[in-house]
């Protein structure tokens, strides 16, 4: 519902169109189900809803604010809609709960129960969302001034600021150089560390001021915001966004039908690193060399759909200039795993 106050205008989302040629041909069948594991405002959800009249939705979220403005975004669709709350490493338990076979039972929001073993899509769009961005509140801007909090889920404990306040400076220069591939990671974090000696530091602003002061002045005329990697690295560090995505993924696919399909929406190298090893992996033979046949257990698992990571075209990024760091990867699956 456009304009809303927990909805919010609607937005085209990334490579729409490409991820709904990707999934659809899986998603056709009636009662296919479709894992949207990061549903946040519902754009790639409505688009895969209206191209498959038969497909059942559950549609999974770790921000309650992302599952209620779903909720009334895909009012039309709420007889073929499940949302669940839930982190996207707790897909397999979140399946497990589904009936096995047609017998009644009401999901959480919707009157129509997915089976689970129809599970014949599962979409991650990564990172965080604009809504996300876009509220102040949220901390996640460098440009605003804010809390320093960047939590996804809000019912977690853990804020930004617990970590920039609470970190030694050799915990906090390994969260910028491993999670925001910073240069000058330990400048900025013995930065940090002086600062709050004189007042804890609290606000977006007050921690993006610090970070353009550590580093040379040559840099901070080149390459955009400065603050830009640091607050990368602290969401990433804050929501665990890359563990989850090592234990969600694996584990995540092991769920899906053989003929179900995965497409993953990744915006930087790290997450996009994890993405291909896990599916390069799996649509790999894994026979040890010199045995005459493929041996049962190591025979290939998924295809590839796409070749490399596919990337928004030029007219997309105009439109919408956060898709540029999109990459796209996605595999069908072929065979159960023995």
């Amino acid at each position: 519902m456009a304009g809303s106050p927990l909805a919010g205008p609607q937005h085209e989302p990334v490579l729409v169109g490409r991820v709904t040629a990707l999934l659809a041909p899986a998603l056709a069948g009636p009662g296919a189900v479709l894992m949207d594991a990061t549903l946040g405002r519902a754009g790639h959800a409505r688009a895969l809803l209206e191209a498959c009249p038969g497909l059942l939705l559950i549609g999974v979220d770790a921000d309650l604010a992302a599952i209620e403005a779903a909720r009334e975004l895909l009012a039309p669709y709420a007889n073929r809609v499940t949302l669940v709350h839930a982190r996207y490493d707790e897909i397999p338990a979140i399946v497990s709960a589904l009936p096995a076979t047609d017998a009644p039972g009401p999901p959480r929001t919707a009157p129509s129960s997915p089976r689970a073993s129809t599970v014949m899509g599962l979409l991650f769009d990564l990172g965080v969302s604009s809504p996300q961005l876009d509220d102040p509140a949220r901390g996640f801007a460098y440009a605003r001034d804010a809390p320093l909090d960047m939590r996804m889920d809000r019912t977690k404990d853990r804020t930004a600021a617990d970590i920039v306040n609470g970190y030694s400076a050799a915990e906090l220069a390994r969260v910028l150089r491993d999670y925001g591939e910073e240069r000058f990671a330990r400048r900025i974090a013995d930065a940090v560390v002086r600062e709050r000696s004189r007042t804890p530091i609290t606000s977006t602003l007050r921690l993006s001021a610090i970070v353009k002061d550590a580093i040379p002045a040559a840099t901070r005329r080149t390459g955009g915001n400065p603050a830009k990697r640091t607050f990368q690295a602290l969401r990433i560090e804050v929501n665990d966004e890359l563990g989850t995505l090592r234990r969600a993924l694996p584990a995540a696919l092991g769920v899906l039908a053989v003929g179900g399909r995965v497409v993953v929406l990744a915006y930087h190298s790290l997450e996009d690193r994890i993405v291909k090893r896990e599916l390069v992996r799996l649509s790999a033979d894994q026979t040890p060399p010199g045995l005459p046949v493929p041996a049962t257990a190591s025979t290939v698992q998924f295809r590839l759909l796409t070749r490399g990571a596919e990337r928004p075209d030029s007219e997309e990024v105009a439109g919408n200039p956060r898709a540029a760091s999109a990459r796209l990867r996605a595999a069908e699956r072929i065979r159960e795993a023995a």
